[in-house]
């Protein structure tokens, strides 16, 4: 059986966070900001809600530590169950893939309640086992970020979605936040494909000096998914470096159909050349010229013909020539050796001949 990873190719994911702040109509001011920039983009793009149970995820016994900023950012930032519905369903409607990041594992069977087509597998959870087990009952495709993760790690997740027969994508990911650009490491795209040639690779990053360099990149090492956390400048609330606004969003996924249209096509196969550089090239090809005169019945020799620029239409070039073919029409010393002056393979070819008879210049 062969597994379907169509759903990660050229997949972003837009992640919204806690940067709703537990506010309805925040979360979907940002999805409608988004959804345009991606709309106006033509780009296939997941916007990511992050998904705990937290009446049960933080100990009782903890839940007023305020000073621990995890515990404050989740109990500041909790959505009613009816919210997250609203949400994922203002998402599908703004034209987006509605997408979860589950902490817990009733949070998994949240997102399946809520008819989540793909999960995401956060760095920190890359080897919570019981999470991991809970999310591969659902059999959703999975996109896990490496930020942080050992080699077993990841190797042990490979092949417990590989055997399952589960899609799963890798983000390389540097889990810093914000991420300086000497700490990218983009060259771990490289690593990941090398090592898992049958995954999908993307990359998940916080940089925030710029939004073009690192994508351009990622996608020329092969990345074809790609994640960024997302926000907007309103209600008098700080933007995290590492977030995106929508305005930076509009010039990443530009540098996206940058990147595309310079790389061209898949480096899986030789490219076809296009009819403009055939032409270009053609132009820059020696034709074959009389040496002397030619006679019918004479076997053609080397020295009986030179090359020279330009080539022109019907005649043959440095590259059809072959010595000891047989003349079969009369050619004057420095004119063109056509297609048919010779009796060979490329004038006895319809489509050869063809070929050589629309290339070239028109000969005065």
């Amino acid at each position: 059986m062969t597994i379907n990873r169509d759903v990660f190719d050229e997949l972003f994911v837009l992640e919204l966070a806690n940067n709703h702040w537990g506010s309805l109509e925040r979360g979907k001011r940002i999805i409608s900001d988004f959804s345009k920039v991606v709309r106006y983009n033509n780009v296939r793009a997941a916007i990511k809600l992050q998904i705990r149970d937290v009446d049960n995820f933080i100990h009782p016994s903890y839940r007023d530590r305020t000073d621990v900023r995890y515990i404050k950012k989740t109990l500041d930032t909790k959505l009613s169950k009816e919210d997250f519905i609203e949400l994922t369903d203002y998402i599908r409607r703004s034209g987006c893939i509605p997408m979860a990041t589950p902490f817990d594992e009733r949070s998994v069977d949240f997102c399946v309640e809520l008819g989540m087509p793909l999960l995401k597998l956060a760095s920190s959870d890359l080897n919570d086992w019981v999470l991991i087990e809970r999310i591969a009952k659902t059999r959703l495709p999975v996109i896990a970020s490496t930020g942080g993760s050992s080699l077993k790690d990841v190797d042990d997740l490979v092949t417990f979605f590989e055997r399952r027969q589960i899609p799963l994508a890798l983000n390389h990911c540097v889990s810093i936040y914000p991420s300086e650009d000497s700490e990218l490491e983009m060259n771990q795209i490289d690593f990941l494909k090398n090592r898992y040639p049958n995954i999908t690779i993307g990359f998940s990053t916080h940089e925030y000096h710029d939004w073009t360099s690192s994508i351009m990149i990622a996608y020329a090492k092969g990345a074809r998914t790609f994640e960024r956390h997302i926000d907007i400048d309103a209600d008098d609330i700080a933007v995290s470096s590492y977030c995106t606004l929508p305005e930076q969003c509009d010039t990443w996924f530009k540098a996206f159909h940058k990147v595309k249209e310079m790389c061209g096509a898949s480096g899986a196969s030789k490219r076809m050349p296009t009819k403009g550089e055939v032409e270009y090239l053609d132009g820059l090809v020696r034709g074959v010229y009389a040496a002397r005169d030619l006679h019918p019945g004479e076997t053609l020799r080397e020295d009986d013909v030179f090359l020279a620029v330009p080539l022109l239409r019907g005649q043959l070039s440095c590259r059809e020539l072959i010595a000891g073919e047989v003349i079969a029409q009369p050619v004057v010393a420095g004119h063109p050796v056509t297609i048919g002056v010779l009796d060979n393979p490329y004038s006895r070819n319809s489509s050869l001949s063809s070929y050589i008879m629309e290339r070239g210049l028109d000969p005065e």
